[in-house]
């Protein structure tokens, strides 16, 4: 497939910049993949729009406050972004400066933290911070909630709460898994009183997510690679569910990625790095349904998406989305798709 297949034109002031009042406040379009029939809801109704017995899950990665502004000790105005912490004093980073540091130069962060650059790959430094605290503890501290690019105006205390789910306990993430960002503790409640079953994966959401496609044949692109762990606690959670006749919802795509990599085979409990690419043609092992805000056009999400419900019907969906002014990204509304019976 060609990524012009995946374009759509979007309105720049549908990009929301702050997320609704309440988080059950948003608007929800709910899909139908086999049919291409959508309807337009609100996301409070999501309760009533699944069953007893079938098994939401979540992505419980926590976002870190991974953007640092410093200099280098020669000179010059640099941001770093934390890309993945990887052991008690080191983590990857992305570095934008006029000119890249050398390995074994060192850098000052937020005029404190004496920093040093130990390795370069590719895009990414191998950073140590300073020994004792630790990099989470250093970022907590020092560190900017990293909002992404197309949110414009700078991180502040509203971000530090709303981008973040209120389940979120395992840090490690750059971006928030943001279908998530809709459930308040009270939505998490109604769903139990319904009898709909919950469940948890961890999926690291790194900054490769914004990183746009940049071959125009899209079976060329290079996914870029997220930690995830799937525990054997959701595992036997979804065998229970199947057994039952019970329906597998993924909130977000990132879950829905863990899944389907530790449901490549038999689904397996199981942790380390994905690559997986979902793109149209794709066959789907494990979930049934998905939450999901709406993307970015030419993005691997909108791909994944697209393999999940039909790229017509998707397309579809989103130009009525833009017409009914709903909000788009991190910030925005949701939708509820069933998978397409071709998927």
């Amino acid at each position: 497939m060609r990524l012009d297949d995946f374009d759509y034109q979007l309105p720049a002031e549908l990009i929301a910049q702050t997320p609704a009042a309440e988080r059950t406040a948003s608007r929800l379009l709910h899909l139908d993949g086999t049919t291409g029939h959508w309807a337009d809801r609100r996301f409070v109704e999501l309760p009533s729009l699944v069953a007893p017995d079938d098994l939401m899950v979540f992505n419980d990665t926590r976002v870190i406050k991974a953007r640092l502004a410093g200099r280098k000790r020669s000179g010059g105005r640099i941001e770093v972004l934390v890309e993945r912490v990887i052991g008690t004093d080191d983590a990857w980073a992305h570095i934008r400066a006029s000119h890249a540091p050398r390995e074994g130069s060192d850098l000052v962060l937020a005029d404190c933290l004496d920093v040093r650059v130990m390795e370069r790959r590719d895009d990414l430094f191998r950073l140590r911070f300073p020994p004792g605290e630790g990099v989470f503890e250093l970022l907590e501290r020092y560190g900017a909630v990293p909002l992404p690019p197309y949110i414009t105006h700078p991180a502040d205390a509203e971000d530090e709460r709303r981008y973040q789910t209120v389940y979120a306990r395992e840090p490690g993430a750059v971006a928030a898994p943001t279908a998530g960002l809709h459930f308040d503790t009270a939505m998490l409640g109604a769903l139990r009183s319904r009898g709909v079953r919950t469940a948890y994966v961890t999926l690291h959401v790194g900054a490769g997510t914004f990183q746009p496609v940049r071959v125009t044949d899209v079976s060329r692109h290079e996914m870029h690679s997220e930690w995830y762990d799937v525990p054997q606690a959701t595992v036997d959670a979804i065998d229970e569910t199947r057994s039952r006749g019970g329906r597998v919802i993924a909130v977000g795509t990132t879950s829905l990625r863990a899944l389907e990599t530790a449901g490549a085979g038999k689904l397996t409990a199981g942790y380390g790095e994905t690559r997986l690419f979902i793109v149209p043609g794709y066959r789907f092992r494990i979930v049934d349904r998905l939450i999901t805000n709406f993307h970015l056009p030419k993005s691997t999400l909108l791909m994944l998406v697209a393999a999940f419900a039909g790229l017509d019907k998707v397309l579809a969906a989103y130009r009525h989305a833009v017409e009914k002014r709903y909000g788009f990204f991190s910030y925005g509304d949701a939708m509820l798709i069933e998978r397409g019976t071709t998927a």
